[in-house]
């Protein structure tokens, strides 16, 4: 049987950051062109308009990089990725977007220090974020979200000799694929400046420079929507406010029975055998299995397990929303070092009652149809909808938005001294954050806020097809 689950709290950072002084500024440490740079549909979409903070935690001696050293390398890449040292303005051309003046007005860089936390404390308590971890980004006073530098970044050194840095990168700029892409230039160049050599310019294996220009993804004049596109559209289940599915009612919404009570953040880590597991489950017949990724099976899973959670109304449309990169998929396909969102959501839906009461295989099923759509005549199709309806936000009113940060070489960022011991995200939120675990490349551990209410019926959900295995609940793979 099944070791029982084992809880532990959450770690609350005691104490300020005490900061050395005010951040200093970091600029290209060579001229840079100035120009303005257009953003595509899918760079300057509304939901996209937020900083992706990232959390790193290096443990002595990984921890021996000094803060003069991350700045000089951090000035030395801003000049490959000078958008990032620019300000995002909205355009003089066209009205609701906006554009990135790249005028090397630089990258903020705070330095802190924490004597009272340590590194072990901090990875003894990592797997739920917890609100006062928000200290160890420095907070920029800004009147609008266009006015924060699309770059800061804090150094804050802990009493044992070990360090955390956070990024926060603005997601206009960036989406996950790209951030990992600049977050492994910056280390290239700190590893070098630390005496661990210089990458080889003709080496093959090196990445390709950063490419800036968005224009790949103009949308087509005149527009032409050719798709439905439900990730944008409203829900539209039957209304259930009086327990009698009367059409003529608007359907409750998720999102706001969400955000009307406390949340539990939950961290659930799968590793490589659960996952191959999961997958044999989800695969009818057996013969299907090298058919069905590991995102297909646990996106399916953890979404069946959150709509059971919260058990909404049968008749209700529920949808899971995922990032499906394009970069091949669009035609011709997006270049070498595209950092931009070269990303679309995917959108699986369902009823409530016939994802729940079904078997695990019709959520793959589903997950995997939605990403089998995504094809150039979809991204197209896509990027006009965003031009004809500047503001779309995605539908969230009955969705489970997942975002996943795996397999994007996060994790093993080494700045000079060793790899990070700890990644992930600075704040938990209520969308699904499907993070890399260190040390376990096949690993997966899936981060969200549930309500209170809901949490141990989350966990029994997410966690019930392993309660014959023997050999592998333990407390990292449960609540904690």
């Amino acid at each position: 049987m099944a070791k029982e689950a084992a809880t532990s709290s959450e770690l609350e950072i005691p104490g300020e950051c005490q900061y050395a002084g005010d951040p200093a500024v970091v600029r290209p440490s060579q001229p840079t062109p100035r120009h303005t740079l257009y953003l595509s549909n899918l760079d300057d979409q509304r939901f996209l308009r937020f900083s992706i903070k990232y959390l790193y935690v290096f443990a002595a001696p990984a921890a021996a990089v000094s803060s003069d050293a991350l700045r000089a390398a951090l000035a030395s890449v801003l000049v490959d990725y000078y958008p990032l040292a620019g300000r995002l303005r909205a355009s003089d051309d066209d009205e609701g977007k906006l554009v990135v003046d790249c005028n090397a007005e630089g990258a903020l860089f705070a330095e802190a220090c924490l004597p009272g936390l340590t590194a072990t404390q901090f990875l003894r308590g990592r797997a739920r974020p917890h609100k006062s971890w928000r200290k160890l980004m420095y907070r920029v006073e800004a009147q609008s979200f266009a006015a924060v530098p699309p770059l800061v970044v804090q150094v804050t050194r802990l009493g044992c000799g070990g360090m955390i840095l956070c990024t926060a990168i603005n997601h206009c700029l960036c989406d996950g694929i790209g951030t990992a892409q600049f977050l492994h230039a910056w280390a290239r160049a700190a590893r070098a400046r630390g005496g661990r050599g210089a990458p080889d310019a003709d080496d093959p294996a090196l990445p390709a420079p950063p490419f800036h220009d968005r224009r790949a993804l103009r949308p087509r004049c005149p527009p032409r929507v050719a798709f439905t596109h439900p990730e944008y559209n409203s829900s539209c289940g039957v209304g259930v406010a009086n327990g009698h599915g009367n059409g003529n009612e608007a359907p409750p919404s998720l999102l706001a029975h969400l955000l009307g009570q406390p949340l539990s953040p939950m961290s659930l880590t799968f590793t490589a055998a659960q996952l191959q597991r999961l997958k044999r489950q989800c695969a009818a017949p057996p013969s299907l299995i090298n058919r069905c990724t590991s995102f297909e099976a646990l996106a399916a899973h953890v979404w069946r397990a959150w709509v059971r959670a919260l058990d909404p109304p049968g008749a209700l449309r529920v949808k899971l929303l995922f990032s499906v990169n394009v970069r091949r998929r669009v035609k011709p396909e997006l270049p070498r070092g595209y950092y931009g969102n070269g990303f679309v959501l995917g959108c699986a839906e369902s009823t409530a009652a016939q994802l729940t009461a079904s078997p695990a295989r019709l959520g793959v099923r589903l997950v995997q149809e939605a990403k089998e759509c995504v094809d150039d005549d979809y991204v197209r199709s896509m990027v006009d909808l965003l031009e004809e309806r500047r503001g779309a936000r995605p539908d969230l009113a009955a969705s489970l938005v997942i975002s996943a940060w795996t397999r994007l070489g996060l994790e093993d960022l080494d700045l000079g001294a060793g790899g990070a011991a700890h990644m992930g995200p600075l704040t938990s939120e209520i969308y699904c954050v499907f993070l890399p675990v260190v040390g376990d490349p096949d690993g997966v551990t899936v981060l969200v806020s549930v309500p209170q209410a809901a949490a141990d019926k989350f966990q029994h959900c997410c966690l019930g097809f392993l309660k014959d295995d023997d050999d592998v609940l333990d407390a990292k793979q449960l609540m904690v």
